[in-house]
């Protein structure tokens, strides 16, 4: 009966484990998705300032060398 409470008390822990973490991975999903539009929105900012610069397409755009 006490190796049965035993494993009544880890699975518990286990699931109780498994939810925590599911709930931190949905967090830093969205967390990472912001970023990334952030990042976005940062590299076409400044891309835009460079071209207003007087500055070539940034080397990021430009197409390689056909040789």
């Amino acid at each position: 009966m006490a190796n049965t409470t035993h494993l009544e008390e880890q699975l518990a822990y286990l699931i109780r484990t498994v939810e925590e973490l599911s709930d931190i991975v949905a967090r830093q999903e969205t967390e990472l998705a912001v970023a990334q539009r952030r990042l976005a929105m940062l590299m076409e900012r400044e891309a835009g300032r460079e071209l207003d610069a007087g500055g070539t397409v940034p080397l990021a755009d430009q197409k390689p060398p056909h040789w």
